[in-house]
């Protein structure tokens, strides 16, 4: 399994189920980045070398697309099932003529919400990273040393 996978599975877990349980879901917003920064933790702790920022980005946005997909499962329907009739008496008590129909713009406004969560999951990840990657470096090995000894044909040797 590739190492950035099981904790993008992990954190998008986190933000999919958490952003679509009716009554904790108005943290939604928290729900995404904190599912972001906790799978770029995973990421952290499971790399040998220092994590970009990139790195991060990429675990998060991951994250938040597997989030927005469970999202889509788990929220969806339970927003159709019990939000539907509750919005279209408001909006036949507005007097608010909508060219959507209900079930269209309840489905619409769900995949913007998918979106916005891979979003804000990508965020997530590139302060997780930010807050977690305490290496210093750039995962790369360092240079060899040049020789700057003195040895045959260099500079002031008088050859």
């Amino acid at each position: 399994m590739n190492n950035k996978l099981k904790p993008a599975l992990l954190g998008g877990l986190i933000v999919g189920v958490l952003s679509a349980i009716p009554i904790i879901n108005y943290c939604c917003c928290i729900w995404s980045i904190g599912g972001g920064a906790l799978a770029a933790f995973l990421y952290i702790k499971s790399s040998p070398v220092p994590v970009r920022m990139g790195d991060g980005a990429m675990v998060g946005g991951l994250a938040g697309v597997v989030g927005g997909i469970i999202y889509l499962i788990i929220g969806l329907p339970i927003a159709l099932l019990f939000g539907m009739a509750a919005m279209q008496d408001s909006l036949d008590r507005s007097g608010i003529e909508v060219p959507l129909s209900g079930t269209l713009l309840m489905i619409v406004a769900a995949i913007v919400g998918a979106i916005i969560l891979a979003l804000l999951a990508t965020l997530g990840g590139v302060i997780g990273t930010a807050i977690f990657e305490k290496r210093k470096g750039d995962g790369l090995a360092p240079p060899p040393p040049q020789n700057f000894s003195g040895g045959p044909g260099t500079y002031g040797t008088g050859m």
